[in-house]
């Protein structure tokens, strides 16, 4: 690298630190003119960097919002510090940012030095999350690798495990991620298969890409979400529910995970009102018993059916057995 180039990415590093910084400043911390640091500003302004410059004792030069994203330059610690961040919203599935947050994840680590790599997995190891209990959980790792190769248009093989337990290799060319309520979903064509096929990606084990590129196939859909939504709709019978839960509905909405889970509509302070989108009667009733309060459920019957004989093989299994142990303390419950 030529040592303008050099001092020019210095100089923008320092310009990404929200603050006013005096051209002598620049100056010293660079260690050339304060005509130099002019010359560089207007280098930086012809590459699209908008840097402002103020006149006066206390005038200097700052980096404004432009109209594009620039390129970032980022510390250690602050790269470690978005890396985690980023794994912790794609594992998570928040909602709006899930798909947004693996393709940066993906960009980013694929620029980390090794050593940055090193600590970004050590911490991921060390920490364990609080899962919210109510979807499964994905390796955002896996997650990466899938963007990778998606934007690379490159195959990958994984081993996969369907719902009744069947272990399988696939080989499949990537189209695209979909994340929906609390689970993700690779959109693929199956090669050995010939034929295009919808994977959960919690499902997924030892993910690699084969260095394999192939142009993109034509997905017989509008786009991968209404792709997924069809399928799934198509393969099991989904219900709609409706029924009063006796909690805030600010707080039923936080526990079923947004707007993706349906509708809550506040009936009082202390119920509402909860309009599911289209699902199996077991998730159904799995979300309504994980969320801690009392509910009435007024349609479908089937779902009715459904919790009553749940019930009944939760107590049989209860009486049958060890006695029951203390109540816990409510104190010691967050």
């Amino acid at each position: 690298m030529s040592e303008t180039s050099a001092r020019l990415l210095n100089l923008l590093s320092l310009l990404q630190t929200p603050r006013e910084w005096p051209g002598s400043e620049l100056a010293g911390r660079l260690g050339v003119t304060s005509r130099t640091i002019r010359r560089d500003i207007e280098r930086l302004r012809d590459l699209g960097y908008p840097v402002h410059a103020t006149m006066g004792a206390d005038g200097g030069y700052r980096l404004a919002a432009g109209t594009a994203m620039p390129p970032l330059l980022l510390d250690d610690e602050e790269a470690v510090a978005i890396a985690v961040g980023l794994r912790s919203a794609a594992g998570h599935t928040i909602e709006g940012i899930e798909e947004a947050s693996v393709r940066a994840l993906a960009k980013l680590e694929q620029v980390l030095p090794a050593r940055l790599r090193r600590r970004v997995g050590t911490l991921g190891t060390a920490t364990v999350p609080l899962p919210a209990g109510d979807g499964p959980t994905v390796d955002p790792e896996h997650l990466t690798v899938l963007a990778a190769a998606i934007a690379n248009h490159e195959r990958l093989r994984f081993g996969y495990r369907a719902g009744a337990g069947a272990r399988s290799k696939r080989l499949v060319e990537p189209h695209r991620l979909v994340a929906a309520g609390r689970r993700w979903y690779l959109v693929a064509y199956d090669n050995d298969r010939e034929d295009w096929r919808i994977f959960r990606v919690d499902r997924l084990s030892e993910p690699f890409p084969t260095g394999v590129r192939t142009p993109p196939r034509e997905l017989p859909a509008a786009d991968a979400g209404a792709y997924v939504r069809e399928r799934m709709q198509g393969t099991a019978a989904a219900h709609r529910a409706v029924a009063t839960v006796y909690a805030p509905a600010a707080e039923v909405a936080g526990r079923l995970g947004g707007p993706a889970a349906g509708e809550v509509e506040p009936l009082d302070e202390a119920s509402c009102r909860w309009h599911s989108r289209p699902d199996s009667l077991e998730w159904l009733a799995v979300r309504l018993t994980l969320l801690g309060h009392e509910f009435t459920v007024h349609e479908p019957a089937e779902l009715t059916a459904y919790l009553r004989a749940l019930g009944g093989r939760a107590s049989r299994a209860a009486d049958r057995g060890a006695p029951a142990g203390p109540a816990a303390d409510p104190e010691q419950t967050p």
